[in-house]
């Protein structure tokens, strides 16, 4: 299995910039690919993409130098070997929020001794040379559990004492509707980033990257300068519908009401 290069951006001290692909299509993926992102996820859980999607974003993005990572649906044994056999180098899981639900995570995506994957790399043994990839994927597989909910955070500490995991993804959205706030991105709430301190702090302590979604530019810089070692830059929907609509508002405004 080549290096991952998510774990290469760590180790040099940077952040790195992620990619969301919520659009079943291999064109799209490929146009991401080569935007300047060091990671492309394609999202499995509230995206539109299937299994077959997902393995032909990673085929259109795999000439170029971005980390293929998946968000999978839920926690489940099943669909995490599935992606990881497709060829994803990080798996981003929603919704855990106990110690026990991060090690049945990294359990799912191990092989033995230190999980239960089972064994099939079907895709994914392309990588590199024959039969290097099972000696070198349980080293070079990112995990992030997804921290979003009110009982995440108070089992904070204990999920991130699990060995094998890389750190934990924020779900700024879900975290603000488990406190009772409005459901968006790019949190002020006091509350909100008092927890995101000391998930930075805590994720420091044991080494781990802190990672979370982001709206866009301005608030993936506010998130790095906070200590977070992985944005994501909204989705590629974001992206396309922001600029789409800057662009005909523009329009709009520059013919002097022509159009």
């Amino acid at each position: 299995m080549l290096n991952n290069k998510v774990k290469q951006i760590w180790a040099s001290g940077k952040a790195v910039v992620n990619a969301w692909l919520a659009i079943p299509s291999g064109f799209s993926a490929e146009m991401i690919a080569q935007c300047g992102f060091d990671s492309v996820t394609v999202d499995m859980q509230h995206g539109v993409q299937d299994y077959l999607s997902m393995v032909q974003c990673f085929q259109a993005m795999g000439k170029h130098p971005v980390t293929p990572m998946v968000r999978v649906p839920w926690n489940e044994p099943g669909i995490i070997g599935k992606v990881l056999d497709g060829g994803a180098y990080g798996v981003i899981c929603p919704m855990v929020n106990t110690p026990q639900e991060a090690k049945n995570l990294v359990s799912y995506s191990k092989y033995p001794p230190k999980g239960v994957r089972s064994n099939g790399p079907i895709r994914a043994g392309m990588y590199g040379t024959a039969g290097s990839y099972q000696k070198t994927a349980n080293d070079e597989i990112v995990l992030l559990p997804m921290m979003e909910t009110k009982t995440a955070v108070e089992n904070m500490e204990a999920i991130l004492d699990v060995e094998g995991i890389d750190g934990v993804y924020i779900g700024p959205s879900d975290l603000g509707f488990s406190y009772g706030l409005e459901p968006k991105l790019d949190h002020t709430d006091p509350e909100i980033l008092k927890i995101y301190e000391k998930i930075v702090k805590e994720c420091g302590k044991r080494n781990l990257s802190p990672c979370i979604h982001c709206s866009g530019a301005e608030g993936a810089v506010r998130a790095i300068n906070m200590g977070f070692r992985l944005v994501t830059l909204t989705t590629e929907v974001g992206l396309m519908s922001t600029y789409a609509k800057m662009q005909v508002k523009q329009t709009r405004s520059d013919s002097g009401g022509k159009a």
